[in-house]
């Protein structure tokens, strides 16, 4: 289990691809997870797009069920790499009792730390 931490546009998403296609482990975003949930009408995504429409954060509960759920599939037993999450401490100790209770545990934490006119030079390139 492999978590990628750092900054939006840091390039956790990349990395984390790459990783997880090299390894044979699945690629765990919960960006991505929101919006299959949300595309596939599930009861957690139609939950968590409220709060995105209202430009809130999804709540740390929510989005640890939604983790939860993914940790229980198939695709997920050959290992994870965790793209930006956790975000939080309530998520970080989640995810601990997650895995805990698969007979897992966090491999390695990595944190991609780019300068930020780097970081702003990325964000303003996605808006154009």
């Amino acid at each position: 289990m492999l978590v990628l931490l750092g900054p939006v546009a840091a390039g956790k998403g990349t990395q984390a691809a790459n990783a997880a296609r090299n390894r044979g482990l699945l690629h765990l975003s919960t960006g991505d997870l929101f919006r299959r949930a949300m595309r596939e009408g599930k009861p957690l995504g139609e939950v968590a797009q409220g709060y995105m429409r209202r430009g809130e954060l999804v709540p740390d509960e929510i989005t640890v069920r939604m983790v939860g759920d993914a940790l229980a599939e198939s695709a997920a037993s050959a290992g994870v790499v965790f793209d930006g999450f956790p975000r939080t401490l309530e998520q970080a100790q989640a995810l601990d009792q997650l895995l805990a209770e698969r007979g897992s545990a966090i491999d390695r934490a990595i944190l991609i730390d780019v300068p930020e006119e780097v970081l702003v030079a990325r964000v303003a390139g996605r808006w154009v």
